[in-house]
């Protein structure tokens, strides 16, 4: 029987995403992302609940995203799920769930978060067709594409009506 592990998020930066390299020279972006659910309690009343999401992209994906991606900017992410642990600098297990993104789509005007005017010349596509981790079958790692608007991903039908 097959299985999915699929993760789509439409949310805001929390902070700068965080570029670091690997000792081989493979680049590791890091951010957070926030996304919010809005719901009413017994009594009534509106409230907010705001679920932080640990984002991770690889290779030249990730170097080309940090170039545009920053504290309050909107995005859509799409990844898988991993759940990883590391020992602290006290020496103590901790556990981290994180979205490997594999598709970034960024979202709202140039400089900052989603904005109902927003034309399609400020969106973008970012993409790769990485496995876990960043690394394709052969694992070697190849360059992300930026797109201007929604195009369409390997394997999806134009003939779609909607």
């Amino acid at each position: 029987m097959a299985s999915l592990n699929k993760a789509l998020l439409i949310g805001n930066l929390g902070k700068d995403p965080e570029l670091r390299y690997t000792p081989d020279g493979m680049a590791i972006l890091k951010f957070s992302l926030a996304t919010s659910e809005y719901f009413k309690t017994q009594s009534g009343e509106k409230t907010e609940r705001t679920i932080w999401h640990n984002i991770v992209v690889f290779g030249k994906m990730g170097q080309t995203l940090a170039n545009y991606l920053n504290k309050g900017k909107q995005v859509f992410v799409e990844g898988k799920i991993n759940n990883r642990s590391y020992d602290d600098k006290e020496g103590n297990k901790k556990y981290i769930t994180e979205i490997v993104a594999n598709n970034i789509v960024l979202l709202g005007a140039k400089g900052g978060g989603g904005s109902p005017e927003a034309s399609d010349a400020d969106y973008g596509q970012i993409s790769n067709d990485y496995g876990y981790a960043g690394q394709n079958a052969n694992n070697s790692y190849g360059a992300g594409n930026l797109n201007s608007g929604m195009s369409n991903q390997p394997g999806e039908d134009d003939d779609i009506p909607f």
